[in-house]
């Protein structure tokens, strides 16, 4: 009985396994396509650039600070640092990217070299990134950074999706600047 438990769970597991990257080919192809194009661009080029020389000397304790005045606006009527960031020449071009892509992208945001948002389509939750995988497994790990999640279904929408975070290089120095993430709507593959 042990062992036909063990099977089941492992069938199970592989099922749920199976069904997390029934889409991973078709994300690596767009990341290496379409999304590495997008982050390519000056305009996330040039202003992950310019966020990296203002956030160089943050220390964590500055960027704990500036993720709890992130997620308190979050909830409130007044939003002046989330106002600030959506309302930035960059989240103004990643909103109209994730517009022009008809319903592909659920989402865009991008990270500098702490793991900050520099820009985005739609707010975040929060404002630091860098304690989670979407940086953690593309901007540490060189040029080359690919992290694909898991599908999830969106409670509210019913989309099922999933984030492609990619490593945004300089073009001109080959160095590793930031990271960005892209929601995907599997769907529209």
């Amino acid at each position: 009985m042990k062992k036909l438990l063990q099977m089941t769970a492992l069938c199970v597991f592989a099922t749920s396994a199976a069904s997390a990257n029934e889409f991973e080919n078709e994300l690596k192809d767009l990341a290496a396509g379409k999304i590495a194009a997008i982050v390519a661009a000056d305009e996330v080029v040039a202003a992950v650039k310019a966020q990296n020389g203002e956030t160089a000397g943050y220390d964590q304790a500055k960027i704990d600070e500036l993720d709890k005045t992130w997620r308190a606006e979050a909830d409130a009527i007044d939003q002046p640092m989330i106002d600030k960031v959506m309302e930035n020449p960059l989240s103004v071009y990643l909103a109209d990217i994730q517009e022009a892509n008809g319903g592909l992208f659920t989402e865009i945001f991008v990270m500098d070299a702490k793991g900050l948002n520099v820009g985005q389509s739609e707010v975040t939750s929060d404002y630091w990134q860098g304690d989670e995988d979407k940086w953690q497994k593309t901007y540490s790990v060189g040029a080359d950074g690919l992290h694909i999640s898991e599908l999830e279904e969106d409670d509210s929408t019913q989309i099922l999706q999933s984030q492609v975070s990619v490593t945004v290089v300089d073009p001109a120095s080959g160095e590793v600047i930031g990271a960005a993430t892209f929601g995907v709507n599997v769907d529209n593959l």
